[in-house]
């Protein structure tokens, strides 16, 4: 490791403190080096509030270091006017002669401009250290701004011998059947927390009711997305129970949107997937994490709109039921969790 990389990954350190609080913005951290030694670091800690640059430099005691200083970020300094002024700017007024960029910026406000402004002002501007690990780092934002869409999470468990659940069995009434221990489903509640929407399809909330919120884990909920072409969902359900805003993508132009329930209506006669990745990404979501049935996940993987698919194998067979949908695992990495197998697999589409 080189000593550029040394000090991005201190910024990628940093940025990772952000995680959660950022949003719609990116995690970024930065670190100002004089002589070999860190006079400054920072962190962007929340949307509206100082860039981790201003947090870097505002941290340097001996400010009249910085004309001689490197700065280090791990993501291209703005060069716009948002809610807070732009961070080339700031860099440019302390005279700071060397920085050092993880990656460019995928918003089209900045995209190269920063790092041209910087280089217009007579800064030493060094692109692309550690550059896979900083996008990474916010691979959701870039998904979001490059693809136009959120970036897509596939979930589900399925059993030993490859079923979501067993065979339904006739006037049986419907209770639920774990595949996975404790310690997984606890986890699905960090990653639903870790996300911005969560979407299931019609069947799964008539058959199960389920809430879709973080209850198992500290965090905050993401918005529900629903797909319910006929309206079939019934009123009384958890989703509508108006404690976490709700999006419903339906046929029907009758459904009417309240304060925490918005209805989308869609052609469900074409492929509703691509429909559903631009209504999402008008409404401003970056993530998603699909915890639907094998239809609504079959349906994002058939048609190669997805980026991570995260697949718990249990113990457990069931001999027949409801088929997990079909997937290539040959790239999967492995984990264990007790006796469940973890499964991650990431599109390079």
């Amino acid at each position: 490791m080189n000593i550029h990389e040394k000090y991005i990954k201190r910024c990628i350190e940093l940025a990772q403190n952000g995680f959660g609080t950022t949003y719609p913005n990116p995690m970024v951290g930065s670190v100002i080096v004089y002589d070999n030694q860190i006079i400054g670091e920072g962190w962007h800690k929340k949307a509206g509030e100082p860039h981790a640059e201003v947090n870097a430099v505002r941290s340097v005691k001996d400010k009249s270091l910085l004309s001689k200083a490197t700065i280090y970020v791990s993501l291209e300094p703005c060069s716009h006017f948002g809610k807070t002024p732009p961070c080339c700017d700031l860099i440019i007024e302390h005279k700071i002669p060397h920085v050092v960029v993880g990656t460019v910026d995928p918003n089209e406000k900045v995209a190269g401009n920063g790092i041209k402004k910087l280089i217009e002002s007579g800064a030493n501007v060094t692109v692309g250290v550690l550059e896979k690990e900083c996008f990474e780092l916010n691979k959701r934002f870039f998904t979001f701004h490059q693809k136009q869409r959120p970036y897509i999470l596939l979930k589900w468990a399925e059993s030993q011998d490859g079923f979501l659940s067993p065979e339904k069995q006739k006037n049986a009434e419907r209770e639920p059947i774990w595949i996975t221990n404790s310690y997984s489903r606890q986890l699905v509640h960090k990653w639903r927390s870790e996300e911005q929407a969560i979407l299931v399809g019609t069947q799964t909330v008539i058959d199960d009711n389920p809430k879709l919120n973080t209850r198992d884990w500290s965090g905050n909920n993401p918005v529900r997305v629903v797909l319910d072409q006929n309206n079939r969902i019934p009123k009384d359900s958890s989703v509508f129970d108006d404690t976490v805003k709700t999006i419903v993508f339906t046929k029907s132009e009758t459904s009417l949107s309240t304060e925490n329930t918005t209805f989308i209506i869609i052609d469900f006669n074409h492929s509703i997937v691509p429909q559903i990745a631009a209504a999402l990404y008008q409404n401003q979501i970056q993530s998603v994490i699909i915890e639907g049935g094998t239809q609504t996940l079959q349906s994002f993987i058939d048609q190669n709109i997805w980026d991570e698919a995260r697949i718990f194998i249990g113990k457990t067979s069931f001999k027949n039921g409801t088929k997990a949908p079909l997937i290539p695992k040959k790239n999967a990495t492995r984990t264990n969790i007790l006796d469940d197998e973890l499964l991650n697999i990431r599109n390079h589409d």
